[in-house]
């Protein structure tokens, strides 16, 4: 007799997960007659909650499934391209259409300038990356990683990722050389359309106030000891560290132990814990309509929850 195989947990975030090592994008970074070979590594980790949408009524998960709008077929994703609608036909386009579009822009990082990094408003800075030099590139990437940093300087470049050109800015940061995507100019919204006051004619005693309440909370800049803290709240408001995910619409089924604690913890809050502990969580919310839709998600996660106890 085979053993039912128990279903894994899903309590772990996407960061959580191992890494992906693959290269986005491999290519040169190229100004005047230096070539240098990177790849081109995500810089960054989304770190949102694996949040499954389920039918309330038995928490079975909620599909959503690519159809065909005529014959309302699924569609495999072996048969889907990509389509530029003009005069009411597609133009379909492969990906080796995206390259032939351009092919040295596809595989270069163009600097065209270097500016000082001052110069740049952190408005501009959208997405970073890493960039690792390949085989043949370490000497010229050290290279020019050295130069940058003793100059200041930091190079203006365009790169084509995926189906799309960017403006970027290329930087030292530390022993690695960064490519931060740039924001277009016409990418901003006129800064002139939101209303801020005029420069207001404060008298020295407010001034000498500011200042001294600004010294107080002056520190160094260390970023480890920053976190998600609402991300953190919301895994405590929905029990995600004991409970094991719904299977098969199936309620999940709990640990030894984990039932009778999750009972007490919930017997132990009280009213007015559950209205501190909103207060504190509701200001990072940043709409009326979000916090209704997140509030009532928890709702029916924690009758559903009850009710298989």
């Amino acid at each position: 007799m085979t053993r039912r195989k128990k279903p894994q947990r899903k309590t772990r975030s996407r960061r959580d997960a191992k890494p992906a090592t693959r290269a986005i994008w491999t290519g040169t970074i190229n100004f005047g007659l230096v070539n240098i070979p990177v790849a081109l590594y995500s810089a960054t980790a989304p770190n949102e909650l694996d949040l499954d949408m389920l039918d309330r009524r038995n928490f079975s998960p909620v599909r959503y499934r690519r159809v065909n709008a005529k014959t309302g077929q699924e569609v495999p994703w072996s048969q889907i391209v990509k389509g530029y609608k003009h005069d009411g036909k597609y133009v379909a386009l492969s990906d080796t259409d995206f390259q032939k579009a351009n092919v040295e822009a596809t595989r270069s990082i163009d600097i065209t300038d270097f500016v000082e990094k001052a110069e740049i408003s952190p408005i501009y800075f959208d997405t970073p990356y890493y960039l690792e030099p390949l085989k043949n590139g370490q000497r010229a990437y050290a290279l020019l990683r050295e130069v940058m940093e003793k100059s200041g300087k930091v190079g203006i470049a365009k790169i084509v990722i995926r189906t799309r050109q960017h403006l970027a800015a290329l930087l030292v940061e530390g022993k690695l050389l960064v490519l931060n995507v740039l924001r277009f100019p016409q990418e901003l919204r006129d800064p002139h359309a939101i209303e801020a006051p005029a420069a207001q004619h404060a008298d020295a005693k407010e001034i000498k106030m500011a200042e001294q309440l600004l010294e107080t909370m002056a520190s160094e800049w260390r970023p480890e000891k920053y976190r998600d803290e609402y991300r953190d709240d919301l895994l405590e408001l929905i029990g995600l560290v004991i409970i094991e995910p719904f299977t098969d619409g199936e309620p999940r089924q709990q640990r030894s132990g984990q039932q009778a604690a999750a009972r007490r913890r919930a017997d132990q809050r009280e009213p007015r814990q559950v209205q501190a502990h909103a207060a504190r969580v509701r200001p990072l919310v940043d709409d009326d309509i979000q916090f209704e839709i997140l509030h009532r998600r928890v709702e029916i996660f924690f009758d559903g929850f009850l009710q298989a106890m």
